[in-house]
């Protein structure tokens, strides 16, 4: 088995490998929170969580608070598992493993 199998060409970009790690150390993060942390413009943002929405690795929740419109995203079960698998699997490169 090759050592490069387990990574996820889907974490391959900065800004979904910024959304992955922010979500799996946090419950939820709304758009402006990871905008913000990642540097990201909203088309940027919005192109990568759409990606990971896709593959079903992320939740997504529009709401209102007050009249302002909010999505919030959190990072589902296959998320956690395809993310660890893919540091697990850059570790071991990392490592040479």
């Amino acid at each position: 088995m090759s050592i490069i199998n387990n990574i996820n060409k889907v974490f391959d970009h900065r800004i979904r490998l910024g959304i992955m790690s922010i979500l799996m150390v946090n419950e939820y993060a709304d758009f402006n929170t990871l905008k913000e942390l990642l540097g990201a413009t909203d088309g940027n943002l919005a192109s990568h969580t759409k990606a990971l929405e896709k593959a079903e690795y992320i939740k997504v929740e529009k709401q209102f608070i007050g009249r302002k419109p909010n999505t919030r995203y959190s990072v589902t079960k296959l998320g956690k598992v395809e993310f660890q698998k893919h540091i697990e699997a850059l570790e071991k490169l990392i490592n040479k493993q």
